[in-house]
């Protein structure tokens, strides 16, 4: 499927019991292979090679408590120590990245209180930047790269 982001060499490999799977470099394995997963692995991988992001600050798919609830968000890349910098949502191209998907990140962000949010389907990608005094966020025209955050 063909995404608004640049392509990278991707791994891929099909066996009798799991079906079509891709290499996360990241996780360092070979994770089942969904539409969102292609956008995940799309994404990241221009995140560390585009714009410069340690792959070594990268956490894929964590569980955490939400209301009780146990989640898991999709990436987190942290800065060099250890604070979550970035939070990202990823979805299959099919979906539409509504109000529900930047409410389902902002959930997530009350536990990791991360300086930005993006949310990303392959296609669209929206970037946003917390002002946590003023309880509001700010949307960026691009996703900054690695070096103007620190």
């Amino acid at each position: 499927m063909q995404l608004n982001l640049p392509s990278y060499e991707i791994k891929v490999k099909q066996t009798k019991a799991k079906g079509k799977e891709i290499y996360d470099r990241f996780r360092r394995k070979y994770v089942r292979l969904t539409p969102e997963e292609w956008v995940r692995q799309h994404f990241l991988h221009f995140l560390c090679e585009t714009k410069h992001y340690p792959a070594s600050l990268v956490a894929v798919e964590k569980s955490l408590m939400v209301n009780g609830m146990p989640r898991r968000f999709d990436a987190v890349i942290f800065n060099p120590s250890g604070k979550p910098l970035l939070l990202l949502e990823f979805k299959a191209p099919t979906v539409k990245l509504t109000q529900s998907v930047f409410d389902q990140v902002a959930a997530y962000n009350l536990l990791l209180h991360a300086d930005y949010l993006i949310v990303s389907n392959g296609i669209s990608h929206y970037c946003c930047q917390m002002d946590y005094p003023a309880q509001r966020y700010h949307f960026l025209a691009e996703i900054p790269d690695f070096s103007e955050l620190q």
